[in-house]
């Protein structure tokens, strides 16, 4: 039996999460030379969640190659496309 599309999770475990596993507490403490061997995994110290931030230049960018190729005519294949182009911003 399987899954229905709209139980699935689209994106998986791509996003950042905020609480960790003992065990991923326990590797980056180790990372961090913050783990003392032999010591109870249990109240463990608190270890901070790095966020990743991702930036919105890439779409500017992309937006910004697109109005160049619209403004620089490169044959008549060029200019339906800058039509084409300029109807989608309205």
């Amino acid at each position: 039996m399987s899954i229905d599309k709209s139980l699935r999770r689209k994106s998986g475990m791509s996003t950042n999460r905020s609480v960790l596993t003992r065990d991923e507490r326990i590797k980056t403490l180790k990372e961090t030379d913050r783990w003392i061997e032999g010591r109870s995994p249990y109240g463990l110290p608190k270890v901070r969640v790095q966020k990743i931030v991702t930036k919105k230049a890439k779409k500017e960018k992309a937006e910004g190659d697109a109005a160049a190729d619209a403004k620089a005519p490169a044959g008549a294949a060029a200019k339906p496309a800058a039509k084409a182009a300029e109807a989608k911003k309205k």
